[in-house]
């Protein structure tokens, strides 16, 4: 099974300009680049191209109504969900709603909640273009951190020639693969993952386990991939398969093997995550025949496994850093914060099995994460892609203060 969301995620905003039309072709280019797309469009917009033709495109509902339940419900999710929302054709009057922030469109709501980067491909004539009042608009959009595709010289709707045409849907396309290659702000980093859990063999059709996917693990993999890292995912059985030219599986069942491969890449790494769910205990024997079922009960006697995190731990370098895992069923909190000093991590990611959504087989996950100065962080349930946005970003605010 191949992991889910390892995809740019864009939302485009379609508003009411001649040039809507290149947004079918826009559209198109980007699912063609393994862009995950939802568009979103404004009345206007509608008179120019059909929800319908986008939607086909995309693959995904189309949005136009804010007044619509499902559309007002969703413009919080949508302004969370994207990694780039772009609003092209951006005409003069949407511009001017992004500087006083009007909210009358489902465009103007995601807008207003995006917490992703966002740019603009204004399109409209050439006196619209250069009008002071347009040209104060963009200067305060930059201000604030708005992106500006710049709009392009060429024949216009209206017969003239000049500035004003939406950039094409190549720029555009061209413009976000830029984008999202100066945000790995993680190039040159060496991490190593462990993820999933370990089977410990009683006899070969028998093991002790646990419910574990590896889904976390693999979210952060491919997080840390994505922002630029070389990632050494230390994988235990999962039906998984993370994909990814900057990751590198290392597939093993027991505990032991997960232990000598984090070893052997320990060393190099500047960034170790300990999120695999490790068996605590193997069989002392393991049989080489499968054990018949001769009496009404059976034991067997355990020893225990290698503590991964806590030998990798006492070889820990200055420059390394431990981030560690706790899934807790109660006292959470100080079951956390010991398990943060006695393993020498500087930083656990604590999850309950209490919270529901939470824990082993779901595509979501609640977190609070424990720091060494006895801080801590709370998260709302999210999903486990977005969870491992937060747990990079807290590491990399970490790394920042030493």
């Amino acid at each position: 099974m191949t992991v889910p969301g390892n995809k740019k995620k864009i939302l485009l905003a379609v508003t009411g300009s001649i040039a809507a039309y290149k947004a079918a072709h826009l559209v198109r280019l980007m699912v063609k680049n393994d862009y995950e797309v939802r568009v979103l469009m404004t009345k206007s917009a509608t008179s120019f191209i059909s929800a319908v033709t986008l939607s086909t495109l995309s693959k995904n509902e189309v949005y136009s109504d804010i007044h619509s339940e499902e559309a007002w419900n969703n413009h919080v999710e949508l302004g969370l969900w994207a990694d780039y929302m772009v609003i092209a054709p951006a005409t003069a009057n949407t511009m001017a709603k992004m500087v006083t922030g009007i909210t009358d469109n489902i465009v103007m709501a995601c807008f207003l909640s995006a917490r992703c980067p966002v740019a603009y491909a204004p399109a409209m004539d050439l006196d619209m273009y250069k009008h002071s009042s347009t040209v104060a608009n963009m200067q305060l959009l930059e201000d604030r951190g708005v992106k500006l595709i710049p709009a392009e010289y060429g024949e216009l709707a209206s017969g003239l020639i000049g500035e004003g045409r939406m950039a094409e849907p190549e720029q555009i396309v061209q413009f976000l693969r830029e984008e999202f290659e100066q945000q790995k702000d993680l190039s040159g980093l060496k991490a190593l993952v462990t993820a999933g859990p370990t089977y410990e063999h009683i006899d070969p059709v028998r093991f002790i386990g646990n419910h574990s996917s590896g889904k976390m693990g693999c979210a952060l993999a491919l997080e840390l991939a994505e922002r630029g890292a070389q990632v050494e995912l230390v994988l235990g059985p999962s039906k998984l398969d993370p994909v990814h030219p900057s990751v590198h599986v290392h597939r093993v069942t027991t505990a032991l093997e997960m232990y000598e491969l984090a070893k052997q890449y320990h060393t190099s790494s500047n960034l170790v995550v300990f999120s695999a769910a490790v068996a605590d205990y193997r069989p002392k024997k393991v049989f080489a025949q499968k054990v018949k079922k001769e009496s009404d009960d059976m034991t067997i006697e355990l020893e225990k496994t290698e503590d991964i995190a806590y030998e990798l731990g006492q070889l820990k370098k200055s420059d390394q850093f431990h981030i560690g895992f706790a899934l807790e069923t109660n006292n959470a909190s100080s079951n956390a914060q010991s398990k943060l000093e006695r393993k020498a991590f500087d930083m656990i990611v604590l999850n309950s099995l209490q919270d529901k959504g939470a824990g082993f087989n779901h595509d979501t996950n609640k977190v609070s994460l424990f720091f060494k100065n006895n801080k801590r962080k709370d998260f709302e349930l999210k999903s486990k892609l977005a969870v491992a946005k937060d747990i990079v970003n807290a590491f990399i605010e970490l790394k920042e203060k030493n």
